[in-house]
């Protein structure tokens, strides 16, 4: 069984020659703070991760919100997307269909 292309014999050599360099009582520190550093790692990429799907989400929920004003036929130049969508509400309240809209988000 090889560990990254290591045999048993490789590991084991390079096992004595960390514990001739760094000596058998701080061996176990060392794998300590590597283990400790991989925890942080793998959570920084987490939440990496999670900035960018919320990235993306918004940037989605934006083009939809742009996307139902244009079909309610609402003017969004020079106005931010809150304002934007609290006419699409109101403008969708006005015709009737707010309920219904709500209803089909909740089914989804």
């Amino acid at each position: 069984m090889s560990f990254f292309g290591i045999g048993p014999t490789e590991l084991l050599i390079i096992i004595l020659i960390a514990i001739i360099l760094f000596g058998s009582k701080k061996i176990p520190e060392l794998a300590r703070s590597l283990g400790l550093a991989l925890k942080e790692f793998k959570k920084a990429s987490r939440e990496i991760e999670t900035e960018e799907s919320k990235e993306i989400e918004s940037e989605e929920m934006k083009k939809v919100i742009l996307e139902v004003a244009k079909k309610l036929e609402i003017e969004t130049e020079g106005k931010d997307l809150k304002e934007v969508a609290k006419e699409v509400i109101e403008k969708a309240k006005e015709k009737g269909i707010y309920d219904e809209a709500l209803k089909k988000i909740e089914k989804a």
